[in-house]
């Protein structure tokens, strides 16, 4: 069925959690024709399109494929029986990309040992998060509760081509390349972004030092993954935007390659269950238990999950086009140190946290990990107490915090410098948007952008971390304290790409 698009200004109005929208920002806005409209910075970059974030790319329901083994609890260690059950489903014949569901019914599951999803088409899913639902208690030495887990392995065809345009900006979805012979639309291309010492010095990053020791940065290469959607004799088109740019005068020649993907799972879900730990209070150096990681994984899933007293809670890496929805977690106790865990820790593309809620202390409630491409949503999302949503190490981008609440913590997009191991500039292309929070921390990386739009809070200046002068520049700030429309920014980019059964899809 084709879906019908609503006027944005309509599509608005649907949104349940939106602030009451006052103005128009600068950076993206609603025109004449109630299309939303980009400002550019000088050499082209934008606020990137933000709404191929999610299962299946976004703007698509969550299947319930069918119930396949049923089991109930019993005394004792639960997880053997759980994994042998998961293992029985994964021997099945798939049809149309599931095998089928495990379903645990209402009761108290001990388990101390994790459980495994390895293989494709499998849904583990619980009789509701709630007391008198399922309830997964983590019992035995610290381990992960669930782990999904790919082994996803890169194979290139064929020579590598050369970018040939001199600056790619971010948000783009094309560029040129000296060479398209053995590419085709519907092809996955690496494209491979060197770290030069030219660019490292351009960001600041070539003097961080600690304890009189040099530390270091980003080496290597940053790579990113994305479909030819066409060619046009040597213009390359894109499935996805880019999230960051590409600048020919510091980095040299940035170079693309066809890739062959495999060891990669895909169509797995967890849902409707609660995951509960002991209390913990160690520091982040000690084994803790932790709810779930989905690792080498495409189009996954978790949803309606409630998580009590885990640590490093939840993990994605090395995942593309997932979602997690209404994942609640809560902590009786707050970690102990200067070394803060991270409960939502996204870092893989296309990832979107939806509706969450993380309620603790000395945490940082989403964190990203290096050399991370988005595109990262964080959507109507509410995080109570001290902590802070903040991308962490090593040159991420392409995240969007989207209407969401940090009332007594903060948003920072920041230098991190000699932190950690030199976790140096943290985020480029970020966005805050119609958020509320205690405070901003927002700071500009040389020849990149961040945002925040629409937000309220106290904004705040910093020096590199244990440095009390010069100031770092701020990014951009714009309609501080005043809330704009669209109301949410990733809902408004679905409904223009997708139409309006693309948000009824995903709960909107």
């Amino acid at each position: 069925m084709k879906m019908q698009s609503l006027p944005l200004l309509a599509v608005v109005a649907l949104f349940p959690f939106s602030m009451e929208a006052q103005v128009k920002s600068e950076w993206v806005y609603l025109n004449a024709q109630q299309k939303l409209s980009y400002k550019t910075l000088e050499k082209g970059d934008r606020i990137m399109d933000f709404s191929y974030a999610g299962y299946m790319g976004g703007g698509v329901r969550i299947p319930a494929p069918p119930v396949k083994i049923t089991l109930s609890a019993v005394e004792g260690d639960n997880s053997a029986a759980i994994q042998r059950a998961v293992n029985e489903i994964a021997a099945m014949e798939p049809v149309n990309g599931f095998r089928g569901t495990l379903l645990l019914k209402p009761g108290m599951y001990n388990c101390d040992n994790t459980i495994v999803i390895n293989t494709s088409g499998i849904v583990i899913r619980g009789s509701g998060p709630g007391e008198t639902g399922t309830v997964l208690k983590m019992t035995g030495e610290p381990h992960v509760c669930f782990s999904v887990q790919g082994r996803v392995n890169l194979q290139k065809a064929g020579k590598p081509a050369m970018i040939t345009d001199r600056y790619v900006p971010s948000g783009a979805n094309s560029f040129h390349l000296s060479d398209v012979a053995g590419l085709a639309a519907g092809d996955m291309i690496q494209i491979s972004r060197p770290v030069t010492p030219a660019w490292v010095k351009f960001m600041g990053m070539d003097g961080l030092v600690r304890d009189g020791k040099k530390q270091t940065w980003i080496t290597g290469e940053i790579t990113v993954e994305r479909v030819i959607k066409k060619i046009e004799g040597h213009k390359v088109i894109l499935e996805l935007p880019l999230t960051d740019n590409y600048d020919a005068a510091y980095l040299g020649t940035s170079s693309v390659i066809k890739v062959m993907v495999s060891g990669e799972i895909s169509q797995v879900g967890l849902e409707l269950m609660r995951i509960v730990s002991p209390a913990q209070s160690g520091t982040i150096n000690e084994k803790a238990h932790k709810a779930f990681n989905i690792r080498g994984a495409a189009d996954a899933w978790a949803r309606d999950i409630d998580v009590y007293n885990t640590v490093n809670s939840i993990s994605v890496s090395d995942a593309k086009r997932v979602t997690l929805s209404r994942i609640n977690i809560y902590h009786e106790t707050p970690t102990k140190g200067a070394a803060k865990p991270a409960d939502l820790n996204g870092s893989g593309s296309q990832i979107l946290f939806n509706q969450c809620k993380v309620q603790g202390d000395n945490v940082f409630y989403f964190a990203t990990g290096a050399k991370v491409s988005g595109p990262i949503v964080l959507l109507n999302c509410t995080f109570l107490g001290n902590g802070w949503i903040q991308p962490h190490q090593r040159w991420a981008t392409g995240v969007l915090v989207d209407e969401c609440n940090v009332p007594d913590g903060g948003i920072d997009f920041m230098n991190r410098g000699i932190m950690g191991s030199g976790h140096g500039w943290s985020i480029g292309w970020a966005v805050a948007w119609n958020c509320k929070a205690k405070t901003y921390l927002n700071q500009q990386p040389p020849g990149a952008a961040n945002w925040v739009i629409g937000s309220l809070g106290e904004k705040t200046k910093r020096a590199i971390p244990f440095d009390t002068i010069p100031y770092l520049p701020e990014g951009y700030y714009d309609a501080h304290n005043t809330p704009v429309s669209p109301s949410s920014l990733y809902l408004a980019q679905l409904s223009e790409r997708l139409g309006a059964v693309a948000l009824a899809n995903i709960g909107y």
